[in-house]
């Protein structure tokens, strides 16, 4: 059989290959899928760009370590469902992560492919593949021994899930807790569905139940029973916290009691979990503003401003106090969000809500700003220009400038806290209290969907450890005492023992 030809720099097709989406008049008022997907021709050629390079920078930058040159090169096989097979080794929500993961900043940004060209859309393929398992029903559950141990898992969002498939497989009884009526975590209440369909999300936790775990909803940990109930009384051997950080923040300028203030996590979720957007087949309340202005520039604040504009809006500005670069959502993002019509006041910071004789908002008043020196964060700092102060008509006003940790477990649970009040652990993900662990956005603050997934799947890895269950991905000692027929020469004869409590 001949040798394939070595690909370069110089043979792969140049451009990447574009996505087809809905026109931004027409999506603009409604809530389906903005980017359509690959075609498989579009996959085929996209697929045809990867270097397959022998160092993998891509895996390293992918949060839960993809084998994405692997995947990739099933794709140009057309084998498509093994393509699945290698993602979901280590990533059960592919349609998820290819739609709403950071990728530039990842798996990406790191691609030797964008050195000189564009980079591989490795984002764009994982979804490609995720879609194509969910319309073909590709599942991938191995055969699972019974462990006879017993996990908890407190928030079904993208940690608690991570990490419930993880102990799934290793044989344990799972139990996931979850304090609204369905799973999902902010997969369902914080992104709309023109990023992310419910059905794709739907299909993609059906995977996770099918590895035998078990959600129970409307439950909310830390009133109905405590954490340190769970470890006792209740019965679970290791318990793991992913309850994410949903507190949201305000600047605590005048107004922001008045009617019509009210945060982004608020306006998402009575619009995508609630189905507040179409009433008044759901009864959520939601009052949309006719002009609205939305303070922050992450992507939830650009989530925020695209609602605003699909729920009838007539204006829908973004208040922001640093310039476009510094912008902390994804450029396509903002991309998306100026297409559809937003206006987007750059270095611009509020410092009053005004409102009418009847506590309704009326009117912001702002400052301009202008850059000086670096931050802590690296970004320049914005100065109030002197003098520059002034207002502009509006009747609802949006906060989306971050979030903190939910108090309640710090309050019924005697888990030690850090200083902003999220969950402390040590580097393996241990909490304070013995066999209980946490991670994801309730111990690091907000961050991405992926990053979540990943410090669940590390919280399993310890978790197994803390059980005494063989983890094959950390079990082999590569020293030199060597192995025969795969198994080091330490652990042959190995057997599993429990003490009978």
């Amino acid at each position: 059989m001949a040798t394939a030809k070595k690909k370069t720099i110089r043979t792969i097709p140049q451009a990447r290959t574009p996505m087809p989406e809905q026109d931004p008049q027409v999506r603009a008022r409604n809530f389906s899928e903005v980017a359509c997907g690959y075609r498989l021709e579009d996959a085929l050629v996209e697929a045809e760009r990867c270097l397959q390079c022998p160092d993998e920078p891509c895996v390293r930058g992918c949060p839960v370590g993809i084998d994405i040159p692997a995947f990739i090169k099933k794709i140009t096989e057309k084998h498509y469902n093994g393509a699945y097979d290698v993602i979901t080794d280590t990533n059960l929500l592919p349609s998820v992560c290819g739609r709403v993961c950071p990728q530039e900043n990842q798996c990406e940004g790191v691609c030797t492919v964008g050195e000189t060209l564009e980079p591989v859309a490795i984002g764009r393929l994982e979804r490609f593949v995720g879609d194509m398992a969910i319309a073909e029903g590709w599942e991938n559950v191995p055969y699972i021994e019974p462990s006879g141990f017993k996990v908890g898992i407190v928030g079904a969002g993208p940690a608690g899930m991570a990490c419930a498939a993880d102990m799934a497989k290793a044989g344990c009884e799972v139990i996931v807790y979850e304090a609204f009526h369905t799973p999902g975590g902010v997969l369902k209440y914080g992104i709309p569905d023109f990023r992310l369909p419910n059905s794709v999300i739907d299909a993609e936790i059906d995977k996770v139940r099918n590895l035998g775990v078990r959600f129970e909803c409307n439950t909310l940990v830390g009133r109905l029973f405590t954490i340190e109930q769970m470890v006792t009384e209740m019965g679970f051997h290791a318990v793991f916290i992913g309850t994410g950080a949903g507190y949201p923040s305000f600047m605590g300028i005048p107004g922001e009691s008045l009617n019509g203030v009210l945060s982004a996590n608020e306006l998402l979720t009575r619009c995508n979990l609630m189905r507040a957007r179409d009433f008044p087949s759901f009864d959520t309340p939601l009052q949309p503003g006719k002009h609205v202005a939305v303070i922050g520039a992450g992507n939830t604040a650009m989530d925020a401003l695209r609602v605003s504009l699909r729920l009838g809006a007539e204006s829908v500005h973004c208040i922001y106090r640093r310039s476009k670069k510094e912008a902390p959502a994804r450029v396509e993002e903002v991309h998306h969000a100026e297409q559809e019509g937003v206006d987007f006041n750059w270095l611009t910071s509020p410092v009053e809500i005004l409102g009418d004789a009847g506590n309704n908002v009326r009117a912001l008043r702002c400052v301009k700003m202008e850059l000086g020196e670096p931050d802590e964060s690296g970004r320049r700092r914005p100065v109030v220009v002197p003098g520059s102060e002034f207002e502009f008509t509006t009747d609802m006003v949006v906060f989306a400038i971050g979030t903190n940790a939910n108090p309640i477990l710090g309050q019924t649970a005697k888990l030690k806290l850090n200083k902003w009040g999220y969950i402390a652990t040590d580097d393996q993900l241990a909490t304070s209290i013995a066999g209980v662990y946490a991670g994801g956005d309730i111990v690091t603050g907000a961050a991405t969907v992926i990053q979540a997934m990943g410090a669940g799947r590390k919280a399993a890895r310890t978790m197994k450890a803390y059980l005494g269950l063989r983890d094959s991905d950390t079990v082999y000692d590569t020293g030199a005492t060597g192995s025969l027929f795969g198994i080091p020469r330490e652990e042959h004869g190995f057997a599993q023992v429990r003490v009978a409590r």
